[in-house]
């Protein structure tokens, strides 16, 4: 766990998460990084009754990157404003097929959600229980068969980057849910959250976290000068 620490004080710990991990349980039962944090601190600073985690915001499992949780309940209060607000920066890479022919641009769409599919889908137009969804974008590598994106959102849907990129005909490689012709081997798709800008919910200071993907698959390509 420590190797993969950003950063940590009294009121914060800031993780990588990896591709393949849940951020919080859910109905697998699988161990979610929450209670593996936990775990750690509890035996980093000797605790002898149950630690207090507080999960500020999510990602999808099978994406990686970076992810923050609060250490006290103050902190958590503070921070769940800022995300509610839309205060914080949150930059991510994808990998998308080649074909993508804009190096860089703005989508726009509006999102439904399907609960029981865990799916959304971006429309053009507005449609009724839809909310904006917008992001923007800049080609910044070039691979054999594939491109890297860096993507800032600008509002924060759930599956947005993977709805948006798909409904423009883009599915980031490895997502099956959203039209990708092949999965990863390791059942992640190519989207890391890379960067995540925020206020420290105390000392009001400016935070900036930043990630590498795992030196994995095609992330390889990606990281190689």
């Amino acid at each position: 766990m420590e190797e993969r620490i950003l950063f940590e004080d009294n009121h914060l710990i800031v993780i990588t998460k990896r591709a393949g991990e849940l951020v919080q349980g859910d109905q697998t039962g699988d161990i979610p990084l929450a209670e593996s944090v936990k775990a750690y601190l509890k035996k980093k600073y000797n605790k002898p009754g149950a630690v207090y985690l507080g999960v500020v915001h999510r990602l999808d499992r099978p994406t990686s990157g970076v992810v923050l949780f609060a250490k006290t309940s103050k902190a958590l209060s503070r921070l769940n404003e800022q995300f509610k607000n839309r205060i914080p920066k949150k930059t991510y890479w994808a990998i998308v097929p080649k074909e993508f022919a804009d190096k860089k641009g703005i989508l726009c769409h509006w999102m439904t959600r399907n609960t029981k599919q865990n799916k959304s889908k971006a429309h053009i137009n507005e449609v009724p229980n839809s909310k904006l969804a917008k992001l923007q974008y800049q080609r910044v590598k070039d691979l054999d068969h594939y491109c890297l994106l860096e993507i800032n959102l600008e509002t924060g849907r759930h599956h947005q980057i993977r709805a948006q990129l798909s409904s423009v005909g883009f599915p980031i490689q490895g997502d099956l849910k959203y039209g990708a012709p092949r999965s990863n081997k390791d059942g992640s798709i190519s989207l890391h959250a890379r960067c995540l800008e925020v206020e420290h919910p105390v000392t009001k200071k400016a935070l900036v976290f930043t990630s590498d993907p795992q030196r994995v698959g095609i992330w390889k390509a990606v990281l190689s000068d």
